[in-house]
């Protein structure tokens, strides 16, 4: 399903105590109203800015709100196999666990639809294409385009059933790590702010939505710079951009981040210099812990930070030791 595309509606006098999710399927052609419940269910949907149910019953002038609802998902078969480079961390027969670079899109979506990490796992392994449904084969979480690090995949129906099921039960252990601006002043904390989408720009999340959902953040500072700290956070909710979001709720928002940070850092001198390098959010996906779907076994997987991540901290370590020697 393409992202970020957004439809809007509004009820009419004829459409007065009709069914949202019938509502929704009489007015796209390929939507059907059990995959118009679906999309209300997961939060896709609104009216009047309020999240509903499938069966709430319209009223002449409500305001309905579709997102992410592009055209149908092509089938995983119909998707061709790519060599997208992945370092795979941990393979057998039913999961595969990899370390995805940033700057690669995890499944299809609008302006990418060869060029994604689906497209490298089927190559890698074929199998993957008959797991799940749409175009989304074998995957069970996701990372933004331009965040690295781990993601478990599915090779089997039934691992793909049992790893779901503990993403949406909370019971994987996700844990990242953020360059932000700023020094933070406390050693750890939380944050406890509901995350929904932005009241003006609907491709962006924010903190303040009247459709926010409950997301928590804990966080602890791993190494503080002259000018930014190194955080290591756990999620113990998956919302979009949740940790981008709830950093830039802290006044610290991620290095790199052009949507939700700084577009340019107003340091002058070396440090300018360096932000310049980077090209992207340093946020790093770097521990990601679950039980087999198989066998049960508790499973811990940890990868370094990348190479651009790696010069960034290297850059900015060496310049304060500069500095500190002056």
């Amino acid at each position: 399903m393409a992202e970020n595309q957004i439809r809007q509606f509004e009820a009419g006098a004829a459409d007065s105590g009709v069914r949202l999710d019938v509502f929704l399927a009489a007015r796209i052609a390929w939507l059907s109203r059990s995959s118009a419940g679906r999309l209300i269910e997961t939060g896709r949907c609104t009216v009047n800015d309020i999240n509903r149910k499938p069966a709430y019953r319209l009223k002449a002038g409500d305001k309905v709100v579709l997102e992410s609802c592009g055209e149908p998902e092509a089938p995983a078969a119909m998707l061709p196999p790519r060599p997208i480079p992945f370092r795979v961390v941990y393979e057998d027969p039913h999961i595969i666990v990899i370390d995805k670079p940033p700057g690669v899109v995890v499944h299809p979506a609008a302006g990418h639809s060869e060029d994604t990490l689906v497209n490298g796992l089927i190559f890698h392994c074929p199998q993957v294409a008959g797991v799940g449904t749409g175009g989304r084969p074998g995957i069970v979480h996701r990372l933004d385009k331009d965040t690295s690090g781990l993601l478990v995949v599915a090779k089997t129906s039934r691992a793909h059933q049992a790893l779901a099921d503990d993403f949406r039960r909370r019971r994987v252990e996700k844990r990242y790590l953020a360059l932000v601006h700023g020094k933070v002043k406390e050693h750890a904390g939380s944050i406890d702010l509901p995350i929904g989408r932005h009241l003006k720009d609907r491709k962006k999340m924010a903190t303040n939505s009247p459709v926010g959902r409950q997301a928590l953040t804990l966080w602890r500072v791993r190494r503080l710079y002259s000018r930014a700290t190194l955080l290591e956070l756990d999620l113990k909710t998956g919302r979009t951009h949740q940790i981008r979001v709830h950093c830039r709720s802290m006044g610290h928002p991620v290095v790199g981040d052009t949507v939700y940070g700084f577009r340019r850092d107003r340091a002058a001198g070396w440090q300018e210099k360096i932000w310049q390098r980077v090209t992207r959010q340093l946020l790093h996906a770097w521990q990601l812990g679950f039980e087999h779907p198989v066998t049960g076994q508790r499973m811990i997987f940890r990868t370094p930070v990348p190479q651009d991540f790696r010069w960034t901290l290297a850059a900015l370590a060496k310049a304060d030791f500069t500095t500190a020697k002056r």
